[in-house]
């Protein structure tokens, strides 16, 4: 009798999976913080600070336990904020009532942050749930299996739930959950569709039409660039950072002053300005620093960076909202990746200082 779909799908998952470190329990803790992390990040990006992450909040209660500042610092690189910030209330809310994992979808949609597809993947890959799930990898693969035309989004996905429920086996839905989003990533890739290497290729209605390489429509996206004026502000061994507000883009995270350059402007005449109206101190001895882009979900970012000081006789005081901080002190906030980049580019200057300063000891 020859193998059903999900059966070709599960032999071949199990001899071709990549070794991922949350793969090896199905702790549904460590189920959860590995599909939170993989939410529009790379598999490449994600190993480390996963491994990072666990060393650090071992279980549910360490998490609940932390201050947010702490859960957002030991997130920075991964971007997109919200998914931290809905990690650290999840996880209190659950310690408050047990710290245990609620098993049923509608206990798991109750909680911040836990959509569709989160809630199918812990409970498939850690309690072996009936639980068809949608990412953009199986979305991927349902539409060339399918041979659904057009682009890669929602409006796709009740035919796909629909297909994975006829296909689901009756057991081992960890595996078969995991063996499609593999699928996804190693095979049925955006570009460069490996058919031949497909364990289901017989079934894949794209493939017979050979239209697989057409298959999602892709989009057309305009990344609109934007100039950014910022500045280091010295104050002795310090520096100036300051939070952002505690809604919107970034929020809550620390950075250093600036802000957009307008048109007709120079990057020194904007870092004037905005220092002014931002924080209302002028400057001097501003010297250029580094220059940094920045990719953002809708733009690119281009960061002009300059040292500078407070003209004499203006003092900022410290709030709660902005610090004078060392470079030492600075690893201790949360901040964008571009802003961190900047800290990386402090760090190295003021070691080449002090390995100048070294050489006429």
């Amino acid at each position: 009798m020859p193998l059903s779909f999900s059966a070709k799908l599960i032999r071949w998952y199990k001899k071709e999976a990549r070794d991922l470190p949350w793969r090896r329990t199905r702790d549904p803790y460590c189920v959860w913080i590995s599909e939170v992390m993989l939410q529009q990040t790379t598999v490449a990006t994600v190993i480390p600070r996963y491994q990072r992450w666990m060393k650090l909040f071992p279980t549910l209660n360490h998490v609940a336990q932390t201050p947010l500042p702490k859960i957002l610092k030991s997130w920075q690189g991964l971007g997109y904020y919200a998914r931290a910030r809905n990690i650290h209330r999840s996880a209190k809310l659950m310690c408050e009532k047990g710290g245990r994992f609620p098993e049923s979808p509608e206990g798991l949609r109750a909680l911040p942050g836990f959509g569709p597809y989160t809630v199918g993947a812990v409970l498939s890959i850690a309690f072996d749930q009936r639980q068809p799930i949608v990412d953009a990898n199986v979305r991927r693969v349902g539409m060339r299996l399918l041979g659904i035309k057009g682009y890669a989004d929602v409006s796709q996905d009740k035919k796909i739930f629909d297909f994975l429920d006829k296909v689901m086996p009756q057991k081992d839905l960890r595996s078969f959950n995991q063996a499609l989003m593999e699928l996804g990533a190693l095979v049925c890739r955006p570009r460069e569709v490996l058919c031949t290497q497909c364990p289901v290729k017989d079934y894949c209605v794209a493939c017979k039409k050979g239209i697989q390489e057409v298959i999602p429509e892709p989009r057309k996206q305009e990344t609109k660039e934007i100039h950014v004026s910022v500045g280091v502000i010295e104050q002795g061994s310090k520096y100036l950072i300051q939070q952002r507000p505690a809604q919107g883009l970034l929020a809550n995270l620390w950075e250093f002053p600036g802000g957009k350059i307008e048109a007709g402007e120079t990057p020194v005449q904007a870092l004037h300005r905005e220092l002014k109206e931002e924080i209302h101190v002028s400057v001097h001895n501003v010297r250029p620093l580094t220059k940094v882009r920045h990719y953002y979900t809708q733009f690119l970012a281009h960061l002009h960076v300059f040292l500078c000081q407070c003209n004499p006789g203006q003092t900022l005081l410290p709030s709660r909202t902005r610090k004078w901080v060392t470079l030492k002190e600075m690893t201790k906030y949360a901040m964008p990746s571009g802003s961190a980049r900047i800290l990386e580019h402090l760090n190295n200057l003021h070691g080449s200082k002090l390995l100048d300063n070294k050489r006429f000891m």
